[in-house]
C-alpha cells in the first residue's frame, strides 16, 4: 500500500505523536562506508530535489532519499547506505516545514510540523526553533534543519504575537523559543 502524506489539520497531537514514534529512520549516523562519490543530486533552497538537473517529482522518492540524508560535522551533506556515501548539494536546508499544527496555549502549547519529506516533528528541547536572517528554522535531526515555508512562518508568528506582542516567543513541549532577530 503506498504511503499517504498526513494531513495535520485532521490529526490530534496524540495521533501525530504516534506517527512520529512509528517512523523508523535508517541508522545512517552509524554507517561508515568506504565507497564514496557524488550523487549528482541537489536540494534547492525551495526544498525541491534534483538529479542530474531534472526535478525529482515523485514524493515517495524524496521521502526515501531524505531518510538516507546525513550532515557531517564539516557541514557537508551525504546520502548514506551501508555500502556507499554519496555527496549531495544542499543550497540552504534539506527540509521545508510546510504545515503546522498547534495545540494548547502559552507554556502548555505543543507544535508539530510536517516537512516536505512528509516527516513529522515536534518543536521541543531537541528540535529547536531559531530565527536566522529574518527566516525561521526548526531543527530536524543530526544538524539538519527545516526552513519554515512562508505560510507556516506567518502562522507561527501570529501565534507568538498574540501571546507576547512586546517580545515575540512561542512555547512547545515545555521549551520557549524566541522569534525575534538577535541583531
Amino acid at each position: 500500500m503506498p504511503f499517504e502524506a498526513p494531513d495535520l489539520a485532521k490529526l490530534t497531537l496524540s495521533d501525530i505523536a504516534e506517527l512520529v514514534a512509528t517512523r523508523k529512520l535508517p541508522p545512517v549516523e552509524s554507517w561508515d562506508p568506504v565507497n564514496t562519490g557524488d550523487s549528482d543530486m541537489r536540494i534547492a533552497s525551495d526544498g525541491k530535489w534534483f538529479h542530474q538537473g531534472g526535478e525529482i517529482t515523485r514524493p515517495a522518492m524524496v521521502r526515501a532519499f531524505s531518510s538516507l540524508l546525513r550532515r557531517d560535522v564539516d557541514g557537508r551533506y551525504w546520502l548514506v547506505t551501508p555500502q556507499q556515501k554519496l555527496s549531495i548539494i544542499v543550497e540552504d536546508t534539506p527540509f521545508i516545514a510546510v504545515e503546522l499544527q498547534s495545540e494548547g496555549e502559552g507554556s502548555k502549547r505543543s507544535l508539530a510540523f510536517r516537512l516536505n519529506s512528509d516527516d513529522l516533528i515536534f518543536a521541543d528541547a531537541d528540535h529547536a526553533i531559531e530565527m536566522r536572517a529574518d527566516l525561521l528554522y526548526v531543527h530536524v535531526r543530526g544538524g539538519m534543519w527545516a526552513k519554515l515555508a512562508r505560510p507556516v512562518y506567518y502562522e507561527l508568528a501570529n501565534l507568538a504575537l498574540a501571546e507576547n506582542p512586546e517580545n515575540p516567543s512561542i512555547w512547545s513541549k515545555g521549551t520557549q523559543f524566541m522569534l525575534a532577530s538577535s541583531a
